[in-house]
């Protein structure tokens, strides 16, 4: 096992610097740059820059380099510096943008990972040994409308409940009095108002999925000798399911470690959209329209070294709860 994890670890060195080149050429490939977009963007407006500025705004930030020496500059000021670059478009250091919008991500991301877990797990469990009871109907229509309703439009759906029946101030995580006030005891409960919806959007979908994922995995380990020989011996269904079959059935959750890393990250874009959520999501998505390359590049490049951790996480958590998968 050792040995395994430090051949992933010495692998991941290649495989982070080929993704992060290549994220940094595919973000330019568009037609224009940064200046372009902006440019277009002041035009929309009913604003212009004349040529020369626009020239002379390339040449500040460096924008006629051909693609290689920009990346060179970028990447080497983060390995021996710390410095992930300077947003064109928000006009701050890259660094500060991110960790600004970390926290509130991963806290709403844990969050939703963890109610996830906990409604599909025992949900899972129940439906394979209660197979074709009157519960295990229901979960089933909730696991298809779970999957079938897109995460956008539940969000609207909830943030329409909540305005006109509870009478909430719907979008984004505070109401405009605690938008900018210290925390204090009444901002806390207003964040509590506001945090039930983004929770429930992303639970509801990921919980859907998994709940039909464990089923599935339980009700083909419930059939096997090894559970038979179990029941046999005398042990109580209790220990028989959760003790052995559960282990195994377990593996779908503890391979997405993988995905959920990076996605505890990066949020649930689209949802975040609709809901006017600070987190990193929509902050990648302006930045990808906009192709401030630094931005996007440092986003992409944070993204895969979760990735890559996520994964090797996986597989250590799988060799260590199937007693089947071992590594030499």
């Amino acid at each position: 096992m050792i040995a395994f994890i430090l051949r992933r670890a010495f692998l991941a060195i290649p495989t982070l610097a080929f993704i992060s080149f290549i994220a940094f050429v595919i973000i330019q490939l568009p037609p224009g740059d940064y200046i372009t977009a902006y440019a277009a963007e002041l035009r929309h407006q009913g604003e212009y820059i004349t040529e020369a500025q626009e020239a002379a705004m390339r040449a500040q930030y460096g924008l006629n380099d051909p693609i290689l020496v920009q990346y060179w500059r970028w990447i080497t000021d983060i390995i021996f510096h710390g410095d992930f670059g300077y947003s064109l478009q928000w006009n701050a250091p890259v660094s500060s943008l991110i960790w600004d919008r970390l926290a509130i991500t991963l806290a709403i991301s844990t969050l939703s990972l963890v109610f996830t877990w906990i409604i599909a797990i025992p949900v899972g469990v129940y439906s394979a040994t209660r197979q074709y009871s009157v519960l295990d109907y229901v979960f089933t229509v909730f696991g298809f409308l779970g999957k079938g309703i897109p995460d956008f439009l539940l969000a609207l759906i909830l943030l329409w409940v909540s305005f006109v029946y509870l009478n909430l101030d719907v979008g984004g995580l505070f109401s405009a009095q605690y938008q900018s006030a210290p925390w204090s005891l009444g901002k806390v409960i207003d964040l509590l108002q506001h945090l039930w919806i983004p929770l429930v959007v992303l639970a509801t979908g990921g919980a859907a999925g998994l709940i039909r994922v464990m089923r599935a995995n339980m009700l083909d380990e419930l059939g096997k000798p090894y559970v038979e020989t179990a029941y046999a011996q005398g042990l109580s269904e209790a220990r028989v399911v959760w003790g052995y079959p559960v282990r195994v059935a377990l593996n779908p959750f503890i391979s997405t470690v993988g995905w959920a890393l990076p996605a505890l990250f990066s949020g649930d874009i689209i949802t975040a959209v609709v809901l006017n959520l600070p987190t990193t999501g929509p902050l990648l998505l302006q930045a990808l329209k906009m192709q401030d390359m630094y931005l996007a590049g440092s986003f992409i490049l944070v993204l895969s070294v979760f990735t890559v951790i996520g994964t090797l996480i996986s597989d250590i958590l799988l060799a260590w709860f199937d007693p089947r998968i071992r590594y030499a």
